[in-house]
């Protein structure tokens, strides 16, 4: 059995925009159009691929089937350019969809990126996770290559790694003179409220243990976004675990252990110059930043 490249193409269209009516937009065609390829598809593999909800979502026969119209876009477009039908300013532009962690989004993956659009016709499909979850996108194929905290490498893919982002516990000075008055202790440290990023992130609760104080019951504000989330520890909403690359002269260090986060690039395993072009440049500015 052979899978039409086409209708391959249809699933991930309305995997990208959520519902057929957007899709066919994109595709430049009706949207019953798009539920007949749909259809058609489902038919031949004997599998539904998608659900038909509001956004649409894939099943795990769907993510396989976008994994595999995205590589093929993939390596059309570096064997268009490879014989001369792309160029830097081609109007057709592909999309590369990656997966980063929202402190390495606010802090150095966005100037290697803007430096690959200035040259090539790329758009970026930036997919904010947190660094312990962005291979699971790898593995559903959402996304062509992430910045990971896993060192072992996701089914189907290479890993490389990228240096260390090291955070540091941090806090506004008039924060710390009313919560620690007498310094940082575990007494303080139980009663003084923090700030986490969300529900999943345990970087202050790992700097807790570490400081003899178990995070359950200790008052704390969800800040989900890495730059609110440093402006929230700079105002004195809570402390918190800021990257080094975040930290600015207003804020008090509150001692205690720096937690180092490991970071990984994962890419799909393609013989692809453009993917092997991100990496370069990614790889590069996480050298020049990054801690070894």
């Amino acid at each position: 059995m052979k899978i039409d490249p086409e209708l391959a193409a249809t699933v991930a269209a309305v995997a990208a925009e959520g519902t057929l009516d957007a899709a066919s937009r994109r595709l430049r065609i009706t949207p019953s159009a798009v539920s007949q390829r749909l259809k058609t598809l489902e038919q031949q593999l004997g599998r539904i691929l998608v659900v038909r909800s509001k956004p649409a979502t894939l099943t795990e026969a769907g993510e396989a089937v976008v994994r595999l119209a995205r590589q093929i876009a993939l390596l059309e477009h570096d064997a268009l350019s490879g014989v001369g039908f792309v160029d830097e300013t081609d109007a057709a532009r592909i999309s590369i969809p990656l997966a980063v962690n929202a402190d390495s989004m606010a802090t150095w993956f966005l100037p290697p990126l803007a430096r690959l659009s200035a040259r090539r016709g790329i758009d970026f499909d930036l997919h904010r996770d947190d660094q312990n979850f962005t291979a699971r996108l790898l593995e559903s194929g959402t996304v062509m290559a992430a910045v990971t905290s896993q060192s072992e490498p996701v089914s189907g893919c290479s890993v490389s790694p990228l240096g260390v982002l090291e955070y540091r516990a941090v806090a506004d000075a008039a924060f710390a003179e009313r919560w620690f008055p007498d310094g940082i202790t575990a007494e303080a440290l139980a009663a003084a409220p923090f700030v986490d990023f969300d529900r999943r992130d345990s970087l202050q609760h790992d700097w807790l243990r570490a400081m003899g104080v178990a995070h359950q019951g200790v008052p704390r504000h969800y800040v989900p976004a890495s730059h609110d989330y440093a402006l929230a520890v700079q105002l004195g909403l809570g402390w918190g675990m800021l990257p080094v690359l975040q930290d600015s002269p207003e804020l008090t260090g509150l001692g205690g252990p720096a937690v180092r986060v490991a970071l990984y690039w994962q890419q799909w395993n393609l013989r692809s110059e453009l993917l092997d072009v991100i990496a370069a440049e990614v790889a590069a500015e996480a050298a020049r930043v990054l801690r070894r």
